[in-house]
């Protein structure tokens, strides 16, 4: 049987993926202000139940991951496009604290089923260790969600109000979002069971030896890779949460500050276009080396010279987060390869959501009696995570392009 067009795949899942990412995790930056104001409550409260379902969604990851190894992807995240609508639905109906954190614990179940875990398990699931390029091309797609969601919940939010706009989002779900997950290919049986890339240590013939891809110490690898997510996942939520303001604590001006923070979105996709272009002839364990120190790098520029280099900072740390954000898929699948890789990138990713549900406000105090002296957390970080992927061992070069079988056609 042949494997199904990865170019229709990767249309489909990126357009659900930006739907997903715009209605759920950049919702409150739109309408944390109207929601705090109308529930009379302070804008941290929406926040906090913000953070509430970024901790549900790493809770759920694991499971929804194994059954995603089982069944395939197709019914999972059609069934959280309900869950996306039905938690979006009960966010426009809270009336006080109590709802509104019930609403988004519900919405953080969708999350935890339905954002780049599960879109990502659904391509390995069907195209096994071939998936490096269709993962890069559902975050080149799904790295507009800001963009397109941010406008369109403001007109949502300025027309119909915040309500208006959460069951806006909702219907979205299900007369957008639905059908295409519904057109998504279905997986096979039995699950592709494809070897790990080669890495050092592979012998001369091509084979790999089990040190070479970690796995005669499974756990160890694990955690390093849990670091890694968590700390960058960090980095890169407190730069999303606090960017404008760092910049000011440097010298820059409000309007300095929010000109240079909108080149992150397109620096991301530039990133995210290097990997696809040049850097996927290189072992995906050698780009994520490199982007991690895209954050470090930057953060050293703008903390020795100041606002002048706001411009170089927002772009090396938008484009390595962009080239961070494919690691995360690709990574476990070249160490470890296919097999359980669901369930295993749901348990990789827990550290990472609850290190995410704590950036906005750990990083915010941090700013408050540190100023710019920030960068020292942020940037540390950052080089945190590139000394553990030094730990890993070393890749050999690898091809390019995977060699189809004549049962399995290339696309």
């Amino acid at each position: 049987m042949s494997r199904p067009s990865r170019v229709r795949t990767v249309a489909l899942l990126g357009t659900g993926q930006t739907l997903a990412w715009a209605s759920s995790f950049y919702l409150p930056a739109m309408l944390a202000a109207p929601m705090a104001r109308d529930l009379g409550v302070a804008m941290p409260t929406v926040f906090a139940a913000f953070s509430v379902a970024l901790v549900v969604s790493a809770v759920f990851g694991p499971g929804v991951g194994r059954t995603i190894d089982r069944h395939g992807g197709r019914p999972v995240l059609m069934a959280t496009n309900g869950l996306f609508a039905l938690g979006l639905v009960a966010l426009a109906m809270v009336q006080g604290p109590i709802s509104l954190f019930l609403a988004w614990a519900l919405i953080g179940v969708a999350m935890g089923s339905g954002l780049y875990e599960a879109a990502f398990a659904t391509l390995v699931r069907l195209y096994g260790s071939a998936s490096r390029d269709p993962i890069t091309g559902i975050t080149l797609i799904a790295g507009f969600a800001s963009t397109v969601g941010w406008p369109l919940t403001t007109l949502l939010d300025a027309q119909f109000g915040w309500r208006g706009a959460c069951l806006a989002w909702a219907a979205l779900h299900l007369v957008v979002g639905l059908p295409l997950n519904a057109l998504l290919p279905r997986a096979t049986d039995p699950a592709p069971h494809d070897a790990p890339l080669p890495m050092a240590g592979a012998s001369p013939d091509g084979a790999t030896a089990p040190a070479a891809t970690g796995t005669d110490r499974p756990v160890l690898v694990s955690a390093v890779l849990a670091f890694v997510f968590a700390a960058t996942w960090f980095v890169s939520t407190a730069m999303a949460a606090h960017l404008p303001r760092l910049l000011q604590a440097t010298g820059a001006t409000l309007a300095v500050a929010v000109g240079v923070g909108a080149l992150v979105g397109p620096a991301q996709v530039a990133g995210r276009l290097l990997e696809f272009g040049v850097l996927r002839r290189v072992h995906p364990l050698l780009s994520a080396r490199l982007a991690a120190l895209g954050h470090p790098l930057g953060a050293a520029a703008l903390w020795v010279a100041g606002a002048p280099l706001a411009i170089p900072f927002a772009l090396l740390h938008g484009a390595g987060n962009g080239m961070l954000t494919i690691a995360k898929g690709t990574l476990p699948l070249v160490l470890f390869g296919p097999q359980g890789y669901g369930a295993r990138q749901g348990w990789l990713m827990m550290p990472a959501r609850v290190s995410q549900a704590l950036a906005p406000f750990a990083f915010g105090l941090v700013l408050d009696r540190w100023g710019a002296h920030a960068l020292w957390l942020s940037g540390a970080l950052g080089l945190g995570a590139f000394a553990a992927l030094m730990l890993l061992p070393k890749p050999r070069p690898v091809a390019p392009a995977v060699t189809a079988s004549p049962g399995h056609p290339s696309p």
